[in-house]
Order: C-alpha cells, then sequence, then structure tokens
C-alpha cells in the first residue's frame, strides 16, 4: 500500500500532490474547529497504534506488500473521516520522511489511498449501516470496504503509472487486501471500539454514543 518512488512518474506523482493538499488543508480545518484537550491526547494515541500496526507487512508480489490501514477507526472514534486523513497524513510524512516507508514524491497518492479513499469509505460505509445492523458489524464491514477500496485504487495508479498490468495487480492487491480486511482491519477495528465504548464510552464521537447507548437500551 505504500507506493515508494520508483513505482512512479513525478509528473504523475506531483497530480495526486495537487488533489491531496486540498483536502488535507481541509482536514487541518477540521482539526482547529473540533479538536480540544480530550480528543487531543486520543489521536496522538491513535496516530501511534496505527505507525505500529502498519509496520506489519505482507508480501504480496510484484515488489508491493499489504498491510492494514487504520483510517475507518479513527474516522469513526472521533466522527468525522475528516479525523482519519489528518492522522493518516501525519503518518505517511513520519514513515516516509524518518523511516523511508514509502515514497515522498509519491506522498500524495499515498494519502489518497490510505487517509482519504480508506477514511470516507470506509466512515461513511459505518454510518450508513449503523441503524441497521450492530455497531460492530457496522464497524467491521466500514473498515473492511475501506481497506479493500484503496488497495483496489493503488492497483489502478499503479498500473497508470505503467508499474505492472491492471489485471493482475487487481488480482494481487484486491485478493490480499479482501483477507487482510477480514482478519486484521475489520476485527481489530470492531474489538478496538468495542472495547472503548465498553471502558471509557466518554472518548467516542456521538455517533457512536448513540449507537452505543441504543444497543444498551
Amino acid at each position: 500500500m505504500h507506493i515508494p518512488d520508483s513505482f512512479m512518474p513525478l509528473s504523475q506523482a506531483l497530480i495526486y500532490w495537487a488533489i491531496a493538499i486540498p483536502f488535507i488543508i481541509m482536514s487541518l480545518r477540521w482539526a482547529r474547529k473540533e479538536m480540544d484537550d480530550m480528543k487531543n491526547p486520543i489521536l496522538a494515541a491513535l496516530a501511534a497504534g496505527i505507525f505500529a500496526i502498519q509496520a506489519l507487512n505482507i508480501p504480496i508480489g510484484m515488489g508491493t506488500s499489504g498491510h492494514m490501514v487504520g483510517a475507518t477507526l479513527v474516522a469513526i472514534v472521533l466522527g468525522s473521516p475528516w479525523a482519519g486523513l489528518l492522522v493518516l497524513t501525519l503518518v505517511l510524512i513520519v514513515q516516509g520522511f524518518v523511516f523511508g516507508d514509502g515514497g515522498v514524491t509519491v506522498m500524495g497518492a499515498n494519502i489518497i489511498n490510505m487517509g482519504l479513499i480508506s477514511g470516507f469509505v470506509g466512515y461513511y460505509t459505518f454510518v450508513g449501516l449503523k441503524k441497521r445492523v450492530s455497531m460492530s458489524i457496522a464497524a467491521f464491514v466500514g473498515a473492511w470496504l475501506g481497506l479493500f477500496v484503496s488497495s483496489l485504487a493503488t492497483a489502478v495508479e499503479l498500473w497508470l503509472a505503467g508499474t505492472f498490468p491492471l489485471v493482475p495487480g487487481l488480482m494481487a492487491m484486491g485478493t490480499f487486501h479482501f483477507i487482510i480486511g477480514i482478519v486484521g482491519e475489520g476485527l481489530i477495528t470492531t474489538i478496538a471500539l468495542s472495547a472503548i465504548a465498553r471502558s471509557r464510552p466518554d472518548l467516542l464521537s456521538d455517533i457512536v454514543k448513540d449507537i452505543h447507548g441504543g444497543a444498551e437500551a
């Protein structure tokens, strides 16, 4: 999921940066408006957790690897997909500049895939399902789908970059992240959200509090 610099021409990488920057700015505006002394430690803890889970990479082939993302969990806990985008942006900056995990020139594409696509797809899937199924199922499906769709987007971008053919890329990225989404992303998101809802429901966004309260009622 972390596209390295050598996998994409600079001309294409700059296009993804141009797309990503306005969304990053909007996530910063969200943070200035919504973040407070209670939410800041939560955001920092989630960022640290995401940094850790993304260190678990599974080789896929063709020079790529798969791993969990975590944007949906952040978005659900803090009640906005902008939170997921902001946290993934911060994580990717540290990974790229400090640890060399993922490229710097292609960081815009990585932010779009893991922060924007995964976070927004996962969060709004959760919102769409929350009144029809339990909180755990809605969170599981949202996290799984967010990861899966972002992996397909990555495959398409690498095909456009001429890195590998479209169908083998979609098959490799899609198959592995389909599985990772079930045994990793979806499961961890559900467990973490349920644990927070039981122990510290005051830390959750209103949308999750309503669900949790309704379930208890």
